[in-house]
């Protein structure tokens, strides 16, 4: 699938915007929560109309239950990528280029004769300078 990283991008980008507008609307009802009645009153839109319910199932249905199912399904979701991200699997021979295969062929065998010291390759230096 072409397309998986930018649907992932998007579907990450649509979670963290819901959960803040959930957070957002949360924290605002806890603060209006403690003003009196007449001023309750007073309270225009969505808040005002959650802030007059008799019942607060709507708000309970709304945002409390949903907010706490996308914050398990999070915690799941990054318990999963941490686990699938953070698997090791053995490298097998088959996988590697024959460039590395032949530098663990070198390496096994230096190991195996005994020869084991570390190999220092020369590099040139220009030890002349430049005439003035």
């Amino acid at each position: 699938m072409k397309n998986k990283k930018p649907l992932f991008i998007t579907l990450i980008a649509l979670d963290v915007a819901i959960t803040a507008f959930f957070f957002v609307i949360h924290i605002i009802m806890l603060i209006n929560l403690q003003k009196t009645p007449e001023e309750r009153e007073a309270i225009g839109g969505l808040i005002g109309w959650l802030m007059r319910q008799e019942n607060n199932g709507f708000y309970l249905g709304l945002f409390v239950i949903p907010l706490f199912l996308l914050l398990a399904a999070n915690v799941v979701g990054l318990v999963i990528y941490v686990r699938k991200t953070t698997k090791k699997e053995p490298v097998k021979v088959n996988d590697l280029t024959e460039e590395q295969r032949e530098a663990l062929r070198a390496e096994l065998l230096k190991d195996l004769t005994g020869d084991a010291k570390p190999q220092e390759e020369a590099k040139p230096e220009d030890k002349e300078t430049p005439a003035e």
